[in-house]
């Protein structure tokens, strides 16, 4: 098998690839669906960034790879298994990369409970689906606006849930399922419904670079990487190194990230500005804002952060029409946030006076 081409030999496609980065730092974010023309580089970084993924901790002989220091995520087996008394021996993996096929039916995704040994032997027989081999790494759907609505609907369920449970004639089955969802698409094939389109986290539209200097370097890269591609991966394993490190510490950082009121009222007066329907994209921006402050190594967002989280999270949520545009720069996000902030200190001020002379007016008429 040749060596996968690197995430970080990948020429432009900035917002795609901090996309993809960020839902490394922390899955729960819900997801990319990366939207482009053909040739540009889409299942490329999917896979090249599945490749420099950290490994992950795993119970040993666990099919669904049950994170042992999660006892609330584990599946119906591992449960059993502990409740028993039994000890679950612990071992290192690499991060699965799962590529589910245009064609692949709701049974072939969330597994099939066989009915019939559990009648006739009272055994739970549970034979596991794409979300099972997907836990703890990456699920990649090349086209999803080819793949059957009903089983888009399904999977954007687990990811939301980080669980998958299936349920046959009485018998149930619990597995976790948490894994990073990569969509990638061509618009000129037909678009996804606005209901599923809403569903996945972040959106990145991608063209192919104008620029003629970066167009060669795509193509020196290229032909160096079709040449000899384990030597071309080892030249750029210190900088592949050097990103995984930088994902990994961002994924222990990510639950220490702090926000403020202001923060969140920042990022609501933003959404509610611009029109957003629903609640979902102002959690969105939250969760990928505190992702970008992990990954930088930090703390507590900014409202950097928060531009650079809506510049994803709000693209394919905007309302189209004549006065209303598909996409926004992370600067002029920044300059909306500033302002939004400017009028609500100076609405403030506003108030504490009108108080304040209230105030007086009450002392006034007591003398």
């Amino acid at each position: 098998m040749p060596a996968i081409y690197p995430f970080t030999a990948i020429v432009g496609q900035e917002r795609m690839r901090r996309a993809l980065v960020l839902n490394a730092v922390d899955p729960r974010i819900g997801g990319v669906l990366i939207r482009g023309e053909r040739g540009t580089a889409k299942s490329t970084a999917a896979r090249a960034l599945a490749a420099l993924l950290p490994q992950v901790k795993v119970v040993a002989d666990c099919r669904f790879g049950c994170d042992p220091d999660r006892p609330a995520q584990w599946c119906t087996e591992c449960r059993e298994r502990h409740d028993r008394g039994e000890s679950l021996p612990v071992a290192m993996r690499v991060t699965p990369f799962v590529n589910l096929p245009v064609s692949a039916t709701e049974d072939r995704v969330v597994g099939t409970l066989d009915i019939e040994k559990a009648i006739q032997k009272g055994v739970r027989a549970f034979e596991p689906g794409v979300l099972a081999a997907a836990n703890r790494g990456m699920l990649y759907i090349d086209e999803v606006n080819l793949l059957d609505d009903h089983v888009v609907d399904v999977l954007l369920d687990a990811a939301a849930m980080g669980m998958n449970i299936v349920e046959r004639e009485g018998i149930s089955f619990t597995h976790p399922a948490r894994f990073i969802l990569v969509g990638t698409m061509n618009p000129e094939e037909g678009d996804l419904r606005p209901q599923l389109l809403d569903r996945f986290a972040l959106s990145v539209e991608i063209r192919g670079i104008r620029d003629a200097r970066d167009r060669v370097q795509i193509m020196e890269r290229n032909l160096a990487y079709e040449a000899d591609p384990g030597h071309f991966r080892d030249e750029w394993m210190s900088k592949e190194k050097e990103l995984s490190e930088q994902i990994d510490k961002g994924r222990y950082l990510v639950d220490e990230v702090r926000y403020t009121s202001s923060n969140l009222l920042s990022i609501a007066a933003l959404t509610s500005s611009l029109n957003v329907d629903g609640h979902r994209a102002d959690l969105v921006i939250l969760k990928a804002a505190r992702a970008q402050a992990a990954f930088e190594g930090r703390t507590s967002i900014t409202d950097r952060d928060i531009a650079l989280a809506a510049e994803l999270a709000l693209p394919h949520r905007l309302k189209s029409g004549p006065f209303q545009r598909e996409e926004m720069g992370m600067e002029e996000l920044q300059e909306r946030i500033e302002q939004l902030q400017k009028q609500a200190a100076s609405q403030t001020r506003q108030e504490s006076q009108s108080e304040l002379g209230d105030e007086e007016g009450s002392s006034s008429k007591k003398v």
